[in-house]
C-alpha cells in the first residue's frame, strides 16, 4: 500500500477494514477483491498470509475519509449453526449483492459494547459515533448496483439493536430449541464453543432477564448448548422490539432445507433483490447447497445434516429431554425467555 490509500478507500470496497486495535485507535487495512470477498467464509485473521497486503492507520484518519452516500449494509443475524453461511453464499451470487461474513471488526465493537465498555474508555456516545463509522465502511461497494448484505457472527447480536434502529433490514435465522440442542450436540467443535462462550451468554442472558444465572460448571452438556440458544433467541427478540422501524423477516433454517427454493426467493424478496424462480432452482441444486459452506472443500448436504442430527438425538436424549424441561422452568420465570419460546414455535 501507499500513502494514497484515502482515494483508494473513498474509491471501492477494496481497502477492507479488516481489524482495530481499539487501545491504540488503529485499523488494519487489507487489499480485498470481490473475487476474495466472495470466496471468504469468515473476514479475520484466518484469512493473512504473506501475500495478503496490508497496512496500519489510525482511526481518526479513516473517519476522516470523505465517503458519496451508501446505501446501509443489510444484515443476516442468527443464533449460530443455523445455515448462516449458507444463505449468506446463495445470495452473495447475485449481481446486487457484496456479502460479507463475520467482519472481525463488527466482533470488537459488540465486544467492547458487553464486556469493555470501562476497558476502552468510550462513552455511550462514542460507542454510537464508532459505530455508525464502522458501518459506513463496511457499506462500501465495487459496483454502483450493489449493495452490502453482511452475515454477522453469533457473538455479534447485541449489535442488532444499535444497527438495525434507524430503519433497518434483516434476516434473523434461527431453529427450534430442539434441533439446535441435537446440532450443537453432534460436533466436538460445537461442544467446545458453547462450553468457550458460556461465561459471556450467562452474562448477556443475566443482562437481559435482570438475574445472575450462576456458574456454567452446574450446566449439562445439553444445557451449556441450550444456553446458546436461549442468549442469543432472547437477544434478537429484544432487537425486533425496540426497533419497530426496521424490516426484520424470521427464517428457521430447517424450514429453508425443506423448501430451499421458495425460502431463498423469500429471502432474496425480503431484502429487494430480484431472483426468479429458475435462478433460484440452479443456486439450491448448485454446488454451493453441496459443500460445507465455512469449508467448501468439503462435502456436506441436508441428508448428512439429518443423519448426523438424528444420531446426537439418540445418544442425548435423556439429556435433551431434560434440558427441554429446564427451559420451560426458565419460560415460566422470565418473560424475555417465553417470548423467545414463543416466537420460535410460532414459526414451525
Amino acid at each position: 500500500m501507499n500513502n494514497d490509500w484515502q482515494s483508494d478507500f473513498a474509491g471501492d470496497a477494496s481497502l477492507f477494514p479488516h481489524l482495530a486495535d481499539l487501545q491504540k485507535d488503529q485499523v488494519l487495512l487489507s487489499t480485498m477483491s470481490e473475487a476474495a470477498f466472495r470466496q471468504a467464509s469468515f473476514l479475520d485473521q484466518r484469512l493473512f498470509t504473506p501475500d495478503l497486503q496490508r497496512q496500519v492507520v489510525s482511526w481518526a484518519d479513516v473517519a476522516s475519509v470523505p465517503l458519496s452516500p451508501l446505501a446501509k449494509p443489510q444484515y443476516i443475524f442468527h443464533i449460530g449453526h443455523v445455515g448462516s453461511t449458507l444463505i449468506s453464499r446463495l445470495l452473495g451470487e447475485l449481481d446486487s449483492v457484496l456479502a460479507l461474513r463475520e467482519p472481525a471488526i463488527l466482533r470488537q465493537l459488540a465486544d467492547v459494547r458487553v464486556t469493555m465498555p470501562a476497558e476502552i474508555g468510550w462513552t455511550d456516545e462514542e460507542q454510537t459515533e464508532r459505530l455508525d463509522q464502522m458501518e459506513s465502511w463496511l457499506s462500501r461497494t465495487f459496483r454502483s448496483e450493489q449493495r452490502v448484505m453482511i452475515k454477522a457472527s453469533s457473538f455479534v447480536s447485541p449489535l442488532a439493536r444499535p444497527l438495525l434502529a434507524a430503519e433497518g433490514m434483516a434476516l434473523f435465522l434461527f431453529t427450534s430449541l430442539e434441533r439446535y440442542l441435537q446440532t450443537i450436540l453432534a460436533g466436538d467443535a460445537s461442544k467446545q464453543e458453547a462450553a468457550a462462550l458460556s461465561d459471556i451468554r450467562l452474562l448477556r442472558l443475566g443482562q437481559h432477564c435482570g438475574e445472575n444465572f450462576g456458574d456454567k460448571e452446574t450446566l449439562s452438556f445439553a444445557k451449556t448448548a441450550a444456553l446458546g440458544w436461549l442468549c442469543e433467541m432472547v437477544t434478537l427478540c429484544d432487537a425486533e422490539i425496540h426497533c419497530p422501524g426496521a424490516k426484520i423477516a424470521w427464517l428457521d433454517f430447517d424450514n429453508f432445507l425443506d423448501h430451499p427454493e421458495d425460502e431463498l426467493q423469500a429471502a432474496a424478496r425480503h431484502f429487494g433483490h430480484e431472483l426468479s424462480p429458475p435462478n433460484a432452482q440452479t443456486l439450491v441444486s448448485g454446488p454451493i447447497m453441496k459443500q460445507y459452506s465455512k469449508a467448501p472443500e468439503f462435502d456436506y448436504s441436508a441428508s448428512l445434516r439429518a443423519e448426523l442430527l438424528a444420531e446426537a438425538a439418540q445418544i442425548h436424549a435423556d439429556d435433551i429431554r431434560q434440558t427441554l424441561l429446564w427451559v420451560d422452568e426458565m419460560a415460566r420465570r422470565f418473560p424475555e425467555v417465553a417470548a423467545a419460546k414463543a416466537k420460535a414455535e410460532s414459526r414451525r
